[in-house]
């Protein structure tokens, strides 16, 4: 049987892609610095993406790679690694001549258009690391557009699930803040609309997608819940859904700053803060539609995320435990 590489497995979007894939293929290769079985089966094999000659060797024999590789929150670091990356994997898939699916955000679009992102959405990047997530979307494409790779870009709004070990607008200033009895802390204004994707969710359809050989050479919103919640009603659900009081403040692009002083997080995010100046809705209905593929609606997705990892932090009881 075919194999499948996930590179930047150690995530949790490659891990919940390592899980979706056993409905596909038993030969499963997961590659990073350390990586870590996600299934029985899968293969093993350490590899530093930046390295061309490791990237050669963890490609070769694969019919399918997804990159979903997540660096740390630095531009520095992605402006110097990524498109390292980039040119590596895409420089593999074409030698083993294996089909490519990346795995991207939306750092890349114009701001202007947030209030309804689809994959047409013109591009057009406000901050630096925008501009990082364009030139690599662009390196790709290139390829695509020569006829020398095969690929697809599979773009994903913020995210949020159960198990997110790395950084997570979500996870840190909602999930964490209210289980650890403090109050929720969301950028700038609470007040307008904002998509999550949940990972899962993300992890499906990528498996999905790369095993569909008709929906190469193109971009796709994975799939996301149409019904954004705005930052107050994210607050108050996960909240409720964790029985404690939806404690919260809002936070200015000053205190950003200011906590930037100290904190290398918040003085990255600062760049990225017009997120949350106006509404920000992730529109998937192109690949819900081809796919017949239904998101998990954010009360479930909440839900699982609570009862998967703060049930015991916060004293609830799940039934049959």
């Amino acid at each position: 049987m075919s194999i499948q590489t996930i590179l930047g497995a150690g995530g949790i979007i490659g891990m919940e892609t390592a899980k979706a894939l056993t409905g596909y293929t038993s030969s499963i290769r997961l590659v990073s610095r350390n990586p870590k079985k996600v299934n029985d089966t899968d293969e093993l094999i350490v590899a530093d993406l930046t390295n061309q000659d490791e990237v050669m060797q963890a490609v070769e024999g694969s019919e399918v790679v997804y990159l979903t590789a997540g660096l740390p929150y630095s531009y520095k670091v992605w402006s110097s690694n990524w498109p390292v990356i980039m040119r590596n994997v895409i420089e593999a898939c074409k030698k083993h001549k294996a089909r490519l699916v990346f795995f991207d955000n939306v750092y890349l679009y114009d701001s202007l258009y947030m209030d309804n992102m689809t994959e047409r959405t013109p591009l057009h990047p406000v901050s630096k690391k925008g501009q990082i997530r364009e030139m690599i979307a662009n390196m790709l494409m290139t390829e695509v557009e020569r006829g020398s790779l095969t690929a697809v870009i599979a773009r994903s709004a913020d995210f949020y699930g159960p198990g997110i070990k790395q950084v997570s607008v979500l996870t840190e200033t909602v999930f964490k803040r209210l289980a650890a009895g403090g109050t929720a802390f969301w950028p700038v204004s609470n007040r307008f609309l904002h998509s999550f994707t949940y990972t899962p969710d993300a992890g499906r359809a990528l498996a999905l997608l790369g095993n569909s050989p008709k929906a190469f050479n193109d971009v796709w919103h994975l799939p996301t819940a149409a019904d954004p919640l705005t930052g107050k009603e994210w607050i108050s659900e996960i909240a409720r859904e964790m029985q404690v009081v939806p404690k919260s403040m809002t936070g200015s692009r000053f205190i950003f700053k200011a906590m930037g002083i100290f904190d290398p997080v918040m003085r990255e995010m600062v760049e990225m803060l017009y997120q949350y100046e106006r509404d920000y809705v992730f529109n998937s209905s192109k690949f819900e539609e081809y796919f017949n593929f239904r998101p998990t609606p954010y009360a479930k997705g909440i839900e699982e995320v609570v009862k998967q990892d703060y049930a015991s932090i916060v004293g609830l009881v799940t039934v049959g435990t």
